[in-house]
């Protein structure tokens, strides 16, 4: 058993907001990287799926930010997963999504900035856009503080501050009304981050820029927040008795894989390639590969090393950190490598992992790179495990937006002006390298493209709601999917990828 973490205790806040668009990462990122330039080991996590906010998160601090998704990974695991990413620092600062009482569409408060700080007992800091009101403000803020009782409203930031008479105007409104004010911030042009058609511009695509608009933010939050109120009131959240996630803990208490892992994906290799060098072999029944006792038990308990290659670069930003440290416990050496620019595979690479991001904004430079092209459809088509989300799917077609692909898919892909976006509750329709058919698990689509399929491919996911459909793509070693998953819900994905990836 795990004992409980002493991080269970770390100081921290949710930056929430009455909708999007308030400046909650602004905010945010404004006061971990103000934290941080004091010396603070901060904790940066975000609330729901969002991949992009993360980025902005990590440069301010230094550290890897985390989700806090009460759907995807069910609302048990957030404090465990909080404590996890959280252990060692002295303050967390957990960015909010949406308005503070949005969460998954006919769900309650599921997955809602509400709920994540109810888990947490954690206080609440409301960001207002204070741009186009004045003593209407106290209205607004006593409403959002007091709609449930159980969430905690420390008090307000005002964002989008006009002059010095507005700012007056709503500090008597709100000091009527009882509600601190920790903070007033006017607008500033160079903390506005950049957006096309799905949110920010991530922080690997902008360079230095993304690093001057955080210092930005961090010094405009300096100036205009009272920080040691602000910590004071993170120091008074209540305790947690939760326990710290554990990837090798949970791997070892997770049930192993349904066997048999050698059958899937059975067909032979795809004879329109041919692999240039060889593949590793996989030893006769009964002889433990080289490395391994004869227990077949390596290091983590769960077998031998195996590469793992994880697509990464500015094309494939979005992913969850967790998910390298499973594959990292389940026996995998993960390796991250770049399709724009790295014209092979890593060496030994026995299984591929490619999640989302914007190949539609790199189509060009993608297509261009046909050596990697070419040794992803090799190493696909052979039957080795490839696990592709959203951008990786579209990586995987025949084209996208008529530019070649990797060809592994019968399916060409092209951009739409309609917005897909969503929770999603699905079932595995076909038995894969992530997971046997029935396994029930919750995910996450955001996405402006279409995929139109050939033949030849079962499904990957019975998506049950909103409307029920079978989406994605099984064939051979090949998942690929729409679905943005956490496998910190579904433990045993990770261990059953890197099993195949030992046998296949």
């Amino acid at each position: 058993m795990v004992k409980p973490s002493s991080v269970s205790s770390v100081p921290r806040l949710v930056i929430a907001a009455p909708s999007s668009g308030s400046g909650k990462t602004t905010v945010a990122t404004g006061l971990m990287a103000a934290f941080a330039a004091r010396g603070l080991a901060v904790s940066p996590h975000k609330v729901g799926p969002d991949y992009i906010d993360p980025g902005y998160h990590s440069l301010a601090t230094g550290r890897v930010g985390r989700n806090l998704d009460a759907y995807l990974c069910g609302p048990e695991s957030v404090g465990p997963l909080f404590a996890h990413g959280a252990r060692g620092c002295d303050v967390a600062i957990v960015e909010g999504v949406m308005g503070m009482f949005d969460g998954a569409a006919g769900e309650g408060e599921l997955a809602s900035t509400a709920h994540v700080a109810k888990l947490l007992r954690a206080p609440v800091v409301l960001v207002v856009d204070a741009s186009s009101q004045s003593r209407s403000v106290a209205a607004l803020v006593h409403g959002f503080a007091s709609w449930d009782p159980e969430v905690r409203v420390g008090g307000v930031i005002l964002n989008k501050v006009a002059s010095d008479r507005h700012e007056e105007l709503l500090r008597e409104a709100l000091e009527s009304a009882g509600v601190p004010v920790f903070g007033v911030l006017r607008r500033v042009a160079q903390v506005d981050t950049p957006s096309r058609h799905l949110g920010l511009v991530p922080v690997a695509e902008r360079g230095a820029a993304a690093v001057e608009a955080v210092a930005a933010m961090g010094a405009q939050v300096s100036q205009g927040c009272d920080l040691e109120a602000l910590l004071g009131l993170a120091r008074g959240a209540g305790a947690l008795s939760c326990a710290a996630w554990d990837a090798a803990e949970v791997l070892r208490s997770s049930p192993p894989p349904p066997l048999p892992v050698p059958s899937l994906g059975a067909a032979p290799p795809d004879p329109r390639y041919r692999p240039e060098g060889p593949r590793p072999q996989t030893p006769p029944e009964g002889v433990p590969p080289e490395g391994v006792p004869p227990d077949g038990l390596g290091a983590t308990g769960l077998g031998g090393k195996v590469t793992v290659a994880v697509a990464g670069g500015s094309a494939f930003t979005f992913s969850y950190a967790e998910h390298a440290e499973l594959l990292a416990a389940a026996g995998a050496e993960v390796v991250v490598f770049d399709p724009l620019r790295d014209e092979r595979l890593p060496d030994g690479t026995r299984g591929l992992v490619i999640g989302g991001g914007f190949p539609e904004v790199y189509v060009d430079e993608l297509s261009a790179n046909e050596a990697l092209r070419k040794a992803v459809a090799e190493l696909a088509l052979s039957g080795a495990p490839v696990a592709a989300e959203c951008a990786g799917l579209l990586y995987l077609c025949r084209e996208l937006d008529g530019q070649p692909m990797c060809g592994v898919l019968e399916a060409g892909a092209r951009m739409t002006g309609r917005l897909t976006l969503g929770y999603r509750d699905a079932v595995a329709v076909s038995d894969s390298v992530l997971a046997v058919a029935g396994t029930r698990m919750r995910g996450h689509e955001f996405h402006r493209t279409v995929v139109e399929p050939g033949s030849g491919a079962a499904a990957a996911w019975g998506v049950r709601t909103p409307q029920r459909r079978v989406e994605g793509f099984v064939e051979r070693g090949v998942h690929a999917s729409y679905l943005h998953t956490h496998w910190a819900s579904e433990p045993g994905v990770a261990r059953r990828f890197v099993e195949r990836c030992r046998t296949s």
